[in-house]
């Protein structure tokens, strides 16, 4: 009785209209994943290349902020940094933020 011609129609889309209401959807997950997960991955893929990448002699920073001179390097996940003349102490590779000088290999 009070059905208008608009809404007789909407009710018999049937399979268009679900295509349809997942198209916004799959737009939103493409762009999360093109803005916040691809962008992650590479970040983890860099970090990763640089702390395998260590030597001794090179200059790091700890996510603690602690920056120190790499002495040696284990196979394990632990490496040795001078902190001060004399004061080792042992990180893990994760925690190393950043290389801020790295040492020429030998020729």
């Amino acid at each position: 009785m009070f059905a208008t011609p608009a809404f007789a129609q909407a009710a018999s889309g049937g399979a268009a209209s679900a295509l349809t209401s997942f198209v916004p959807l799959i737009l939103i997950f493409g762009i999360m994943y093109f803005l916040l997960i691809r962008p992650q991955q590479k970040k983890l893929k860099d970090h990763r290349k640089m702390v395998e990448a260590l030597r001794r002699g090179d200059q790091i920073v700890t996510q603690g902020g602690i920056l120190g001179k790499v002495t040696h390097v284990g196979e394990g996940n632990e490496v040795e940094v001078e902190i001060a003349t004399g004061v080792k102490v042992k990180v893990l590779r994760h925690t190393i933020a950043q290389v801020v000088s790295k040492t020429e290999p030998a020729a």
